[in-house]
């Protein structure tokens, strides 16, 4: 059964930097395209970045110079670096995972991941 449980959400001032993991298990890490996204509250969950399964990477426009996804296979394990944070990247962060395009994400579609984390809260203040 496949799981994701993210990790290393806080709050931080303007300007400061966190660092987000995901702990994967349950299947063949390495095959899988992996996502982050976010929601904040009364809006709809958007896709920040993405990697397949090559190390192919891509990101939100929004987020472009400031975030870097990156993923340890051995480790089982996706992050997402994450500087120069604005307050309104403030929002519940999660990753997601999924296989049924062979390991290529194509899209930042929520939909078009099948496996999800449960979710940590990010908070920027300004």
């Amino acid at each position: 059964q496949v799981q994701l449980v993210e990790s290393g959400g806080g709050a931080v001032q303007a300007g400061g930097s966190l660092r987000l993991s995901c702990a994967a298990s349950g299947y063949t890490y390495s095959r899988y395209c992996m996502g982050w996204f976010r929601q904040a509250p009364g809006k709809e969950r958007e896709g920040v970045a993405r990697i397949d399964k090559d190390g192919t990477t891509r990101y939100a426009d929004s987020v472009k110079g400031r975030f870097t996804i990156s993923k340890d296979n051995p480790k089982n394990t996706l992050y997402l670096q994450m500087n120069s944070l604005k307050p309104e990247d403030t929002a519940m962060y999660y990753c997601a995972a999924d296989a049924s395009r062979g390991g290529y994400c194509y899209t930042f579609l929520p939909r078009t991941f099948g496996y999800w984390g449960q979710g940590t809260q990010v908070t920027v203040s300004s």
